[in-house]
This record gives C-alpha cells, sequence and structure tokens, in this order.
C-alpha cells in the first residue's frame, strides 16, 4: 500500500479507498470481515455517503469503529447534500442537518473529510464556505470539498475562502480514470476529469495540487475483466444501468482491449491495469475502489507494482499508435 497526505488530517490516507456502497449495519458479520480484511492489508481509508444505503453504510461502518476502536487509525470521508425528490438540497441548513446524521450513524465527534455529494449553480458559494468553516472550528470535521463540482467552482469557492480569511476546499471526487464518462451516470450534474474534453480540469489540478479522490475508477465493472472486447455489448448485460449509461460505449472498447494486451505483458488482471493507469497520473489521485471480498481488494493492491510508462498511458488512453 501506498500512503498520501491531505491537509488538515493528520494522519497517512492510503491511496486505494475503499468505497463503502456494499457495507451496511444489516450485514454486520459480510460487512465487518470486507473492512477488516482492507485494514490488514494497509487500507485505512474509507468512502461513504449520508444516501447511501439508506443511511445503513454509515450505520455499518460506524458499529465497526464502535466494535473495533479503531477510529483514530482511519480515514472516513462521507458527503451529504445529495439531492431528493423534492429539491436540491445544497444550502448551509442542509449541510449541517447531514453532518449531525453521519456523525450520529458512524458513531464518531468527527469526519475525517466531508464533501458536498452535488452542485447547485444557483447557490452562492460563500455561504457554503462560511458553514464548513463552522464545522471546522467545532471539530466536526477535519477538511472538507466537493464530489461533483466542476474545478471552476471549486476555485470560486477557495477565492471566497482567501478573500474571507477562511479556509476552502481541500478535497474533491469527480470521476476520473481511464474510460471516458460518455454521459451522466445518475443524471445531470455528474462531473468527469476524464477524457480529452476535460484536459483543462486535469491541468488546474496539477497546478492547484487539490487531491481527486477518483470515482468509478473501474469505470462501474467496465474494467472488472468480465467484460471482453469481443462480446461487450452482450457482456455489459451484467452491468447496472449507471454503467451501460455512461461508460460502456465503442471509445472505452478501444481502451479495453489495450488494457487487456498490457494485462497480458505484466502478468495481471484488467483492473490492475486501469488503476495503474490512474496511479501513475501527475495529479495527487486517491481511486475509490469497490470490492466484494478480500480477495477482490488484495488483487487490487498489485496496481501499485505495475510501472506503466508514460507511453503506454498514452497509448492506453488512445493519445498514441503504439506504447
Amino acid at each position: 500500500m501506498q500512503y498520501g497526505r491531505l491537509a488538515g488530517i493528520d494522519k497517512p490516507v492510503s491511496r486505494l479507498v475503499l468505497g463503502t456502497m456494499i457495507i451496511s449495519a444489516r450485514e454486520p458479520e459480510r460487512s465487518f470481515e470486507l473492512l477488516d480484511a482492507m485494514m490488514e492489508r494497509g487500507g485505512n481509508a474509507f468512502d461513504t455517503a449520508n444516501v447511501y444505503a439508506g443511511g445503513w453504510s454509515e450505520r455499518g461502518l460506524g458499529d465497526w469503529l464502535q466494535r473495533r476502536g479503531n477510529r483514530e487509525q482511519v480515514v472516513i470521508l462521507s458527503k451529504g447534500c445529495h439531492p431528493n425528490s423534492d429539491r436540491r438540497r445544497v444550502t448551509p441548513a442542509d449541510l449541517t442537518v447531514d453532518i449531525y446524521d453521519s456523525l450520529a450513524r458512524l458513531k464518531t465527534d468527527y469526519v475525517d473529510g466531508y464533501m458536498l455529494h452535488r452542485d447547485d449553480l444557483d447557490v452562492p458559494v460563500g455561504p457554503i464556505v462560511e458553514r464548513f468553516n463552522a464545522h471546522l472550528e467545532a471539530g466536526d470535521i477535519h477538511a472538507f470539498g466537493g464530489s461533483n463540482w466542476t474545478h471552476a467552482r471549486i476555485a470560486e469557492a477557495n477565492a471566497y475562502a482567501e478573500e474571507h480569511g477562511l479556509r476552502g476546499f481541500t478535497l474533491s471526487s469527480p470521476n476520473y480514470g481511464l474510460a471516458e464518462q460518455v454521459d451522466d451516470p445518475w443524471g445531470p450534474g455528474c462531473v468527469s476529469i476524464s477524457g480529452p474534453q476535460h484536459r483543462e480540469a486535469r491541468a488546474w489540478y496539477l497546478e492547484s495540487g487539490v487531491p481527486v479522490f477518483a470515482y468509478s475508477s473501474l469505470a462501474r465493472g467496465f474494467f472488472s475483466g468480465r467484460i471482453a472486447p469481443e462480446t461487450w455489448e452482450r457482456d455489459i448485460e451484467a452491468l447496472d444501468g449507471a454503467a451501460r449509461q455512461a461508460y460502456c460505449h465503442p471509445i472505452n472498447v478501444k481502451r479495453l482491449e489495450r488494457a487487456f494486451q498490457l494485462a497480458k505483458k505484466y502478468g495481471v488482471g484488467v483492473p490492475q491495469i486501469a488503476l495503474a493507469y490512474i496511479l501513475a497520473s501527475p495529479l495527487e489521485v486517491y481511486p475509490l475502489v469497490g470490492a466484494a471480498n478480500a480477495e477482490e481488494y488484495e488483487q487490487n493492491l498489485k496496481a501499485f507494482d505495475v510501472p506503466l510508462s508514460e507511453q503506454e498511458c498514452d497509448w492506453l488512453d488512445l493519445r498514441r499508435d503504439a506504447p
């Protein structure tokens, strides 16, 4: 495992972050087994959200933290202000409510990093930044940022923070990976920095140094190794609707074909090649990975041992014709 350091968080953060959508207080035995296995293999960072599994993901993670007594060894990243069927919910009041709900479910006094799950361009950034700083001052959170916030909006928020002597966004969680996000997986408002059309965004992240917590880093299973280039149109029926809508397109099949070739060269699987591509990025990237069991998580760790060259990364991403 490799680790990074984040502003405001006084613990090392594992470069592979476990997505906890499948963790649930309703299935404690299975959930605890996976969480224990990750910690045993050096992982200590977990991504969750107020809305995951209707709150049961945070509750499951909280039960595990309480049972194991390991809160100070663990980095918890959670998210709030997700829209519901009635409204967008990106307001200071909703942020406070969701933070307090997260703290109660996680059975902790603080969350290491808290992010807005979505953005609302009609809402000014100032009151959001001010409310986040109030929660920093209270010790409820140690760092904050946005998921599915464009780099332009993060820059606007940070300019406001600097002008008013406040702390700004130090975390961001857009989609980032080998696959292009061709369409929004969950409807309007999803933000990606993958593909040639988002060079400007990646340049901003490189210059600003804001770390990227890359969601759908394996394109929601498209780079799982279970999708074959020659039968992909049939194979993708096993993936969920968000994966098929966002990533299962011919442009990404070309990348998949090349990932299979490099996987054979390095003696690993397609997921390890896709993760190695992200880890080789000049950006400070922490891929969010899903794992159903300890074996899947351990397989992901092999990505650290794949020394992809800059030429191979360019070839994978269709930026050159030969590796």
